[in-house]
């Protein structure tokens, strides 16, 4: 496994459920710090490193924290009743493994539910609510599971170890969505080092986007860019059943650029500039339009007088789910075309931008 599967692997199987994400801020933190000697954070985990000292400040974020649960309930037999931490789908969840992280240290469970054996037809034919499942952790009893270290508000994620498939383009992982992009921000961190831009670039991730974008806020605030760019995923459309008008963006066709989701609408001169740049050097690329959901970029370009911004994501399948896939080539288009943009991304470049749209 060379050294970029091998930082992909770290960042997908660390754990970070939204308001917990100290073990995979650790890693970045430290991923930050071998790339630069300046790196600043947040009051509540969102980190950065920096490179460059003039110029327009660029923002590259992905965001650090994955679809997870928390503990509400202990029953009296031991098992575990859980809240959501971001959005989940009923079908995805049953009978996959998870890590419950205790005080005392990490217990593997199962989610389930009663069993389909004593289920109506019509039962079967229904979305589970998540109200009705729970964590098993083998305990026999609540004083067996609190014996163990597990308390109310202790979070749960998915397991599911990375695995580099067939086609080695092709990686599957827990957590893709957001470590795609917390991937992407650290290679374009350590690319840029090569190159000459007249600008000061902050690459890193903030926390708590899947409960609320709530990282965005005070990561923009602590940076004040001119200009920022959210790395995220995006959903895939090349699976079967999925028609044209529901997805057509596909793993292997180059980053995802987002015109429109529920929480932005990119400025247009960046927008553009953006298209242009990746015209210009031959990088493939596709578009989403994404009526529902929203990713940080829908803070950033609130933040102080607004600023310009733009979503660029790569393309995954089965997201919100304890596995996803992407494809390395988006990956490593990704960075060139942020590359490419940040290369460019001058005084007066910005400026412009920064004026009134213009077609």
């Amino acid at each position: 496994m060379d050294n970029d599967l091998q930082l992909m692997k770290e960042l997908t199987e660390t754990a970070g459920p939204p308001g917990f994400e100290m073990r995979v801020q650790q890693l970045m933190k430290n991923k930050l710090t071998e790339l630069t000697s300046t790196t600043l954070e947040d009051n509540l985990g969102g980190i950065v490193g920096q490179h460059g000292e003039a110029g327009p400040r660029i923002l590259l974020a992905a965001h650090m924290d994955e679809v997870s649960f928390m503990v509400t309930h202990i029953t009296k037999d031991g098992f575990l009743r859980m809240q959501p931490l971001g959005g989940w789908w009923g079908h995805v969840m049953l009978s996959q493994r998870v890590k419950v992280l205790s005080r005392k240290g990490d217990h593997t469970g199962v989610i389930g539910s009663k069993a389909p054996h004593v289920l109506s037809i019509e039962e079967r034919k229904n979305v589970l609510e998540i109200s009705n499942m729970f964590v098993d952790i083998g305990a026999s009893s609540k004083e067996e599971a609190e014996s163990f270290g597990v308390e109310v508000g202790d979070p749960i994620v998915p397991i599911c170890p990375f695995e580099v498939m067939p086609n080695p383009k092709m990686l599957m992982a827990k957590a893709w969505d957001n470590r795609a992009g917390c991937y992407v921000t650290l290679k374009v961190l350590e690319q840029i080092q090569k190159e000459t831009h007249a600008n000061t670039v902050y690459c890193g991730a903030t926390v708590q986007e899947e409960v609320g974008l709530r990282g965005a806020v005070t990561l923009s605030h602590k940076i004040s860019p001119d200009i920022a760019f959210a790395l995220d995923v995006g959903v895939a459309g090349d699976t079967p059943g999925m028609s044209h008008q529901e997805g057509h963006s596909k793993l292997g066709g180059g980053p995802l650029l987002g015109f429109y989701d529920s929480s932005m609408i990119p400025h247009l001169n960046l927008r553009d500039f953006v298209i242009d740049t990746a015209k210009e050097h031959n990088i493939p690329y596709q578009t989403d339009i994404m009526p529902r959901g929203g990713t940080d970029a829908g803070k950033f370009h609130l933040a102080h007088n607004g600023v310009p911004s733009m979503v660029v994501s790569v393309a995954a399948r089965y997201i919100h789910s304890h596995v996803s896939m992407v494809s390395r080539d988006d990956l490593d288009l990704t960075v060139k075309l942020l590359v490419e943009l940040i290369k460019k991304l001058d005084e007066n470049t910005v400026n412009h931008i920064k004026g009134m749209n213009r077609r």
